[in-house]
């Protein structure tokens, strides 16, 4: 194929001659192939004219890495003949330019797409096959051709400086920027932001603030006298730098590079121990001093691609400064590349929007995907009660928007997925839930990746692992993965341990329905024969904290609560102080509300229907804990096999999977036990029945010496205080959380054995009660067939039907738009034999929101149960979505 250079946005073209000296191509060997190159072959590489740029010659240099070291010689630009392979690199305009193809015809493997990252992901694929296989000519020639498209656009890391001590050293570690972004870019994550500012969520109580502020500590602007105090000779330059190294490392492979500045305040109040102070900014030249200093940035780093911003009041800019954001927005519109602006979607309204929107530039709007935590790879169907606005919950002030009338903005996507917006959706993960322990799902992965295009977003930013690792002033200087034992530690390089995760993540928003190849080329290039079974141990475990965000959410906040080395909540209400305050009272076990109360219900109210009599089809407290033992004991299955299975002895990334497996058993273990403890205690408030209050302390004493086990092992691997912030819940060690968790069993007991059993039920209905909540059957399956509306007309009713088998004896269609402000609505449906019909009424269809809904099945004397229902993974969408529309009119 014949044409010009090929240019993709940040991945501009390169000269013939400009790229075959990139990748040290002349039409001879590649450098760093083995001694025996010559005497194993030649791999031959033909590139059509277009595809030069950047990140091919990146990916080149990898594949001919790979090639090099299994003995094989690379060459480019010259003759292919006598090559054992050919590779023919091309670039085809009709194809996406995220794309990838790639088939053996013959002695040839041709990869193809329609722009450079692309044409690099194919690359990297087969360097991977070359690199992680026995059989390089093999590996370079697939038995059946790949095609793949991109399900997310955007796919996306958030990497935060937190702490001066823990991350000055891989900031000014260059080796440690190329492996980084080279595993990002292999893993077809398209996107990275490096965040400043987002070690603290107030202003005050600062101690660690390096970048916090950023700009002084990256320019110095003219006509300003603004001081980083204290700062040595020369780092300012040193830190602008770096920061231009990592944006163009990025942006050579391919990375859009997003700058996150979180953190607009440039005061500290009552902060005595903080290290660093601002000088020479007041109330009237802040705005100013941002606007210009945000231009010199852009200016020195033109590899820059996008801006991310807090604009509500943890920015440390009072909600409703609009005069604020209107100046500073002035240096991005001043810009003359395309620079996106990302806004946290938290107190967001149509003033902001539309301010940034004025600038020309592309605007995204980034809603979190499930608080700020992991969890089930589904946007939740219902916002906790606690988070929709109410006349007594309104505030003034800095926060007058987002814990005012826009409220419901802050843990979810709100109001914000309109057909007429003027901005994308970019979803982010925040890292509440999860943050030190390896954990990797491909089912998980998967459902994540299906969902992060939900109703047309943009796609989805992962906040990596050891996101916050540090934060508020904990960090510690030793590395950040904390390991007790050195010989454990990866080194400088941190990122190695989640390795894996970084490839079943990045790969399964590029393709979700693809199988898991390159993560499990990994795996079996670490472990071998034990590969399979550590893989099924990840994943089983991998699960348990989802879930728990999911169906029993202690606190949305990341800050007051870490759920991977859970802090207690009382069972027994006033037993211990609450260290959760955001979430119902009183503040005990049975009142907590799922993330999802829509799907999941309280142990509160699951035991009140249980006595009431009357059930709902949510997912109970009891199935939760009958999931969670059930992937515990699979998890523990599979890694005893896995040890069975190894070679030799444990090599250190044996060692740092199998420990970590083993502490999140322990949790799984704990947190079912501990929900059926309490489930079984409120029976006992209820009733009084004596054998439920004794079930209850022997299962809460099973989870204790769940814990216990498990944080006596983790005492051996970790150290005593691993620290994501500076409350007692967010550092420290498993073990610390002992004495909590006997203050409570102790209250229990006393309460259990002082109350005589009055009984004011039949003894029938406490009965089954109990044995509800301690046993682990499933729920009955009612077998159905619908097919999923794929569009709708506004202003025209959307008629739906469901086939049916016995015994279902009636159901119900649930419906919403897609808004987290409003509540669902539910109609009866009508039935004809096995059909049930109903519709979603044409008013209600006339709006700028999609649709979703889901069915409510009742059969016999069992509970309802949903349709669609969770899959054996939990890891579907368990509602339909419809967000496509065929004619209508969007309200006036």
């Amino acid at each position: 194929m014949k044409g010009t250079a090929m240019v993709d946005k940040n991945t501009p073209g390169l000269g013939r001659r400009q790229f075959l000296t990139a990748i040290g191509a002349t039409g001879v060997a590649l450098p760093g192939r083995a001694a025996s190159a010559r005497r194993l072959g030649k791999v031959a590489i033909t590139l059509d004219p277009a595809v030069a740029s950047p990140p091919v010659a990146w990916a080149l240099e990898r594949l001919s890495a790979a090639l090099g070291s299994k003995g094989f010689s690379v060459s480019t630009g010259g003759s292919p003949a006598g090559a054992a392979r050919v590779i023919a690199v091309q670039h085809v305009a009709a194809l996406g330019p995220e794309s990838v193809s790639i088939a053996a015809r013959g002695r040839q493997t041709v990869v193809r797409s329609g722009g450079a990252r692309g044409l690099s992901y194919g690359l990297i694929e087969l360097a991977e096959r070359v690199a992680e296989g026995s059989d390089p000519l093999a590996a370079l020639t697939p038995r059946a051709p790949i095609t793949e498209e991109p399900a997310a656009g955007v796919r996306s890391i958030l990497r935060a400086f937190c702490s001066d001590i823990e991350d000055k050293p891989w900031y000014y570690d260059k080796a440690y920027w190329s492996g980084y972004l080279d595993l990002l870019a292999a893993s077809r994550f398209n996107r990275l932001q490096l965040a400043f500012g987002f070690q603290y969520d107030f202003p005050s109580g600062v101690t660690e603030d390096y970048f916090h502020f950023p700009y002084p500590y990256l320019v110095t602007v003219p006509g300003y006298d603004v001081q980083v105090v204290p700062i040595e000779p020369g780092e300012r330059e040193r830190n602008l730098e770096m920061l231009q190294f990592a944006s163009s490392e990025a942006a050579r492979r391919g990375l859009d590079f997003q700058l996150g500045i979180w953190t607009h305040a440039y005061q500290w109040t009552e902060s005595p121990r903080a290290r660093h102070h601002i000088t020479g900014l007041t109330p009237s030249n802040h705005a100013r001093y941002c606007r210009d200093a945000l231009a010199l940035l852009l200016q020195a780093c033109p590899d820059i691609t996008g801006l991310s911003m807090r604009v509500h009041g943890e920015s440390g800019v009072p909600e409703g400064s609009y005069d604020f954001w209107r100046t500073v927005f002035e240096a991005i519109t001043a810009c003359p590349r395309p620079i996106e602006i990302d806004m946290h979607a938290k107190g967001i309204n149509d003033i902001m929007i539309d301010m940034a929107a004025k600038t020309g530039k592309p605007v995204k709007v980034s809603p979190k995907y499930s608080a700020e935590h992991q969890s089930l790879g589904y946007h939740q169907a219902d916002i906790r009660e606690m988070e929709i606005p109410r006349a007594d919950r309104m505030e003034t002030g800095t926060f007058a928007v987002s814990n005012g009338d826009r409220r419901f903005t802050r843990y979810g996507y709100a109001d914000l997925i309109r057909e007429d917006r003027k901005y994308d959706i970019l979803f982010r993960r925040w890292p509440g839930t999860q943050r030190h322990l390896m954990n990797g799902d491909p089912a998980h992965a998967a459902a994540y990746g299906r969902t992060a295009a939900f109703c047309g977003a943009a796609g989805l930013e992962i906040c990596e692992p050891l996101t916050f690792k540090g934060r508020n002033g904990s960090g510690h200087p030793g590395g950040r993965c904390a390991y007790l034992n050195a010989a454990l530690d990866p080194g400088p390089n941190d990122w190695a341990k989640f390795a894996y995760a970084y490839r079943l993540w990045g790969r399964a928003l590029y393709a979700p329905d693809a199988e898991p190849e390159s993560a499990r080329r990994y795996l079996a290039a670490q472990f071998g024969p034990a590969a399979p079974a550590l893989e099924v141990a990840m994943a089983h475990v991998s699960r348990i904290l989802l879930l728990l965000t999911s169906a029993h959410l202690s606190t949305a906040s990341n800050r007051q609560s870490w759920f991977e080395n859970f802090t207690n909540l009382p069972i027994v209400p006033g037993s211990e102080p609450a260290v959760y305050r955001d979430t119902p009272r009183p503040w005990c076990a049975a009142t907590v509300s799922a993330l999802d109360p829509q799907l999941f219900s309280s142990i509160a109210d699951y035991v009140g229907e249980l006595i009431g009599g009357v059930r709902d089809p949510r997912y109970t407290p009891a199935e939760v804990a009958a999931w969670m033992e059930s992937w515990s004991g699979e998890a523990e299955k599979a890694l005893a096999d896995a040890i069975a299975r190894r070679r030799g002895p444990a090599t250190m990334e044996f060692r740092r999977w199998e420990e970590d497996i083993r502490i999140q058993v322990g949790l799984g273990r704990f947190f079912a036990g501990r929900f059926r403890a309490a489930m079984l205690y409120e029976i006992f408030l209820r009733t009084g029945d004596p054998d439920a209050g004794y079930q209850a302390v022997e299962r809460y004493r099973a989870a204790r010496a769940a814990w216990a086990a498990m944080a006596e092992r983790a005492r051996t691997v970790y150290v005593a205080d691993i620290g994501y912030g500076e409350p007692a819940v967010s550092r420290g060690h498993w073990i610390d959380r002992l004495p909590m968790i006997d203050q409570d069993l102790a209250a229990m007991a006393v309460a259990v054995g002082n109350r005589p059993g009055d009984k004011p039920l039949p003894d029938p209905v406490v009965r089954a009660a109990v044995a509800a909540v301690t046993s682990s059957r499933p729920r009955w399956q009612a077998r159905c067939g619908h097919s999923p509306a794929t569009a709708f007309v506004p202003g025209a009713e959307l008629a739906l039907e469901l086939d049916t088998q016995a015994p279902v004896r009636g159901a119900e269609l649930w419906y919403r738009h897609v808004n987290h402000g409003e509540r669902w609505r539910s109609l009866a449906m009508s039935r004809d034999g096995s059909r049930f019909r109903a519709a979603i009424p044409r008013e209600y269809t006339a709006s700028p929101y999609p649709l979703q809904y889901y069915f409510v099945l009742h059969g016999g004397e069992a509970a309802p149960v949903f349709h669609p229902a969770f899959d054996a993974e939990l890891s579907n969408q368990p509602y339909f979505a419809v967000w496509k529309r065929t004619g209508g009119r969007l309200p006036a």
